[in-house]
């Protein structure tokens, strides 16, 4: 058995959550997924993954087996990307997708220096909130937030932010500050109606639970619409860290119900299906992966 392939194999299967969608990215039997993983749990003797009605779920063991096998396998893919780029010079013309927001506040600023490491490369960016046809649009990589429900793709999480409550001071001092998950019944929301976004969550605080769905008049397909409705005080919003990190800093919105948790959003380098991932692609998937390692950032990139 491979090990650092098992390790790959594993990793994809508790990132996905799903023998058959790993198996789509290895583009292997869902069978043979199932035996690297039986053989894996065999060497080193214990019982890594939980199958039960509702997936599968790594047990204690597999979670700290996944930590270290994540990171061998990020460390070989960063070995082998750098010894190709010791080869070759990366060049020609990247072609990037990526939400509008997130984008402007954390991939445009760091161009520069991407392109100061790699004279010889242009890069191209589609912004669009929208999941767009890689294939059909041309694109090398996309960074996507949340969800894939595109099984099929080949796809690398590369971050992942928490999820917050936030509001603009003068919103909250007229509408007044939700001191418990309950409380939000009462308020105005900003609905963003894109995939990550939505009415209904959950919120967990140690072992309690508090399931809520929001209320809202306004409702955008953008994230830089809901920036701007939280900011001009229509109401709170359920949202990543990132998209308010700037104005969390400047005191412009607020945190609110900080002592209760969300789910996190990840974020994802998203690679056209069929086609072999270009050095140039990995190398910028791995230029932001290690960026948003010392989040919170503000839009430049300093701490």
């Amino acid at each position: 058995m491979n090990r650092l392939a098992a390790m790959d194999a594993f990793v994809r299967v508790v990132d996905t959550g799903s023998f058959t969608d790993a198996a789509r990215q290895l583009r292997v039997g869902q069978p043979a997924i199932s035996k690297i993983i039986a053989q894996l749990e065999g060497r080193v003797g214990v019982r890594l993954l939980l199958r039960t009605t509702q997936g599968l779920t790594p047990t204690e063991a597999g979670e700290n087996f996944y930590e270290h096998a994540k990171r061998s396998v990020e460390e070989a893919d960063e070995a082998e990307l750098k010894a190709r780029a010791a080869g070759a010079a990366l060049s020609g013309r990247l072609r990037i997708g990526g939400a509008v927001t997130f984008s402007r506040l954390y991939v445009v600023p760091r161009l520069r220096r991407f392109l100061a490491m790699h004279p010889a490369l242009d890069i191209e960016m589609l912004l669009d909130d929208r999941n767009i046809d890689l294939v059909e649009a041309g694109v090398d990589l996309a960074l996507r937030m949340g969800d894939l429900p595109d099984s099929s793709l080949t796809a690398r999480k590369i971050g992942s932010s928490p999820r917050i409550v936030v509001g603009a001071p003068a919103y909250l001092e007229e509408a007044g500050i939700p001191v418990t998950p309950a409380d939000l019944a009462a308020h105005q929301s900003v609905i963003y109606n894109r995939r990550g976004g939505g009415i209904v969550w959950t919120f967990t605080q140690g072992t309690s639970e508090s399931a809520v769905t929001l209320k809202g008049r306004v409702r955008l397909t953008a994230a830089e619409g809901v920036r701007e409705a939280v900011i001009s005080g229509l109401g709170l919003a359920v949202t990543s860290e990132w998209m308010f990190s700037p104005e969390i800093v400047s005191g412009s919105v607020v945190r609110v119900l900080a002592d209760w948790s969300l789910p996190q959003i990840d974020l994802w380098a998203v690679f056209p299906t069929g086609r072999n991932v270009s050095t140039k692609a990995r190398a910028f998937a791995t230029f932001i992966e290690e960026e948003l390692r010392s989040f919170p950032l503000d839009p430049d990139g300093q701490a």
